[in-house]
């Protein structure tokens, strides 16, 4: 078979996103075999429960939109547990405030990757709301994300450690709240609305190598703002907790 110019092209758009993955270096986790996975061209299972919000397939994806009724950003959560694992999609913004990656705990929230079109945050979740537990901020990173442009969103977790990873921008922490079962991973929407797709998720043991590349990143809590001096900022303060929790 004769190779044309057009032929090789061809060839090498199949290829080069195989070789890209398989030539990319662990960070805190080696990926196993393939647990789940769903391009969202067309209607997810019936294991993705939307608990709020509007979700439908537009043009090859997953489209998640707030529902002003519901008073809480639009949420979808597929309805399985893991322990170690990564899990990996593509993400878009196409007029939402906020988005979000997250994993529960069995019991209330554990994980998130927080996404607005200008801030990344990477945190260990409140796990009991009203009691004495407290959310913990490993990283904010500023950023510029424009509408329809899509971008990689990843979360990996090993037993206590978490890295979680959006494009090239990356953080780490650890608690002992992440030793326990892992349930429910999805996404939410705040506004109108955010596209998913490509969802995998993987089985996932711990970077033999992972000291070497924790060495090159910013210890948990090293990128997190300074908060604001009492009595200032107030008025953004209640603006951002109000969208925090409709988000979740």
């Amino acid at each position: 078979m004769k190779l044309t110019p057009t032929l090789l092209a061809a060839l090498s758009a199949v290829t080069l996103p195989a070789l890209q993955a398989a030539d990319s270096k662990p960070l805190l986790a080696v990926p196993g075999k393939v647990l789940y996975e769903n391009k969202f061209e067309a209607a997810p299972e019936a294991k993705w429960k939307a608990a709020k919000g509007d979700w439908k397939i537009v043009d090859g994806a997953l489209r998640g939109a707030e529902i002003e009724s519901d008073n809480h950003g639009a949420v979808i959560r597929l309805q399985e547990q893991y322990q170690d694992f990564i899990i990996e999609a593509e993400f878009k913004f196409e007029g939402a405030k906020a988005t979000s990656l997250s994993v529960n705990a069995v019991k209330d929230h554990m994980a998130r990757i927080g996404i607005t079109p200008k801030a990344i945050t990477i945190r260990r979740d409140d796990n009991d709301h009203e009691g004495p537990d407290k959310a913990v901020t490993f990283a904010v990173f500023p950023v510029d994300l424009q509408p329809g442009t899509w971008h990689t969103v990843r979360m990996e977790m090993v037993g206590d450690k978490m890295l979680g990873q959006v494009d090239d921008l990356v953080a780490w922490g650890a608690s002992d709240l992440f030793t326990q079962t892992k349930a429910a991973p999805g996404f939410t929407a705040a506004g109108q609305s955010v596209d998913f797709r490509n969802v995998v998720i993987r089985e996932a043991t711990l970077n033999p190598e992972w000291d070497s590349v924790k060495a090159t990143l910013p210890e948990p809590g090293e990128n997190v703002p300074a908060p604001a001096a009492k009595g200032k900022g107030k008025g953004k303060a209640k603006a951002k907790a109000k969208a925090k929790a409709k988000s979740e």
